[in-house]
């Protein structure tokens, strides 16, 4: 059974960091695209960063790069996401994502598997 699992969301203040953490059980991260992708009230569901199984292709949306990093732990199964010099506008709640594929899309329709989201809040 597929599984991810989100953590480490909170309050921050803006200029301030926050670590996520994504458990993934059920597939190795070393064969299939995982992404993180967040949600803000009243918007629709965006991907933040993605990256590939075959060649490690990695995609940042642009409202994130130079201050989002994602990383994975394969012996863990576990994928990060490092936030840096949060704005209250990265307010959200954060998922990752499989698409069981090779590949990772941008579409969140593409994915199968969601994790249950983690809360991050940047007050000004």
């Amino acid at each position: 059974e597929v599984r991810l699992v989100e953590s480490g969301g909170g309050l921050v203040q803006a200029g301030g960091s926050l670590r996520l953490s994504c458990a993934a059980s059920g597939f190795s991260l070393n064969d299939y695209a995982v992404s993180w992708f967040r949600q803000a009230p009243g918007k629709e569901r965006e991907p933040l960063s993605c990256i590939s199984a075959i060649d490690g292709a990695r995609y940042y949306a642009d409202s994130v790069k130079g201050r989002f990093t994602m990383s994975a732990d394969n012996v863990a199964n576990t994928l990060y996401l490092q936030m840096n010099s949060l704005k209250p506008e990265d307010t959200a709640v954060y998922y990752c994502a499989t698409n069981l594929r090779h590949y990772y899309g941008r579409s969140p329709e593409s994915y199968i598997y969601w994790g249950q989201g983690t809360q991050v809040t940047v007050s000004s």
